[in-house]
């Protein structure tokens, strides 16, 4: 059995007891957060494909941990004009364990 999810404006494809790097949630390490915008299930080719969520399935998944990306060096700089401008972004994540999909 596997469900399409949206989080963080991103859709991802998961299974029991995957892991997953998603946007930034506000949960702790250890808590179960509940996600409910199902796109699509399939059960051994039942499948469901809500407009736009399926009604009554959620996934349900375990935070691991809070962390950041690796840094990426955004650098601009315009030539003839003495402009240069350097700079880090590290992005936020969450680390999360699908723990079941309620169907």
């Amino acid at each position: 059995m596997f469900a399409i999810i949206e989080t963080g404006g991103k859709q991802y494809k998961v299974q029991k007891d995957d892991i997953l790097f998603v946007e930034k949630l506000e949960a702790e390490a250890g808590e179960t957060v509940t996600l409910d915008k199902v796109l699509m299930t399939s059960n051994d080719g039942d499948v469901k494909v809500g407009k736009p969520y399926v009604d009554g399935v959620k996934v349900e998944a375990e935070v691991v941990a809070q962390g950041k990306n690796k840094k990426i060096v955004v650098f601009k700089f315009k030539p003839k004009n003495n402009f240069r401008k350097k700079q880090g972004h590290r992005q936020p994540y969450t680390k999360l364990r699908i723990t079941n999909i309620m169907a």
